[in-house]
């Protein structure tokens, strides 16, 4: 059981750094489609300098090893920026295709979170 779930983890986690990265980078070169987005949701648009940042900072934190404190407020601050996003777009009437792709990053967090290693977990 303990290797099935190191390999949920594994799974879970590169998927996650992978998808948080590449919006993360996005957001930072503020693409147009990302501006009219951020725009269209009342945003502004220095938000997502902001949350590229934090996103590369989260990515970091949860992949390297130590600091089990640090990657509890990774993973926190990545639950409450996916939930948000989520919970966004379907206030804002979105269809589908756009909280499909925060809310799959926010199923990957919790399963990151809640099948990660004892050595990155806080011990109480």
């Amino acid at each position: 059981m303990k290797n099935k779930s190191r390999i949920i983890y594994w799974i879970a986690t590169i998927w996650l750094s992978l998808g948080m990265v590449s919006t993360g980078i996005v957001q930072l070169i503020q693409m147009d489609e990302e501006v009219q987005k951020m725009d269209a949701l009342g945003y502004p648009s220095y938000l997502l300098t902001i949350i590229g940042v934090w996103k590369i900072l989260g990515v970091l934190t949860i992949l390297l090893p130590r600091f089990p404190l640090v990657k509890e407020w990774a993973y926190a601050g990545f639950f409450f920026l996916l939930s948000g996003a989520v919970f966004t777009h379907v206030a804002m009437a979105d269809g589908p295709m756009e909280y499909v792709g925060p809310a799959l990053l926010l199923l990957l967090t919790g399963l990151s979170w809640y099948f990660r290693p004892p050595n990155r977990k806080l011990s109480c």
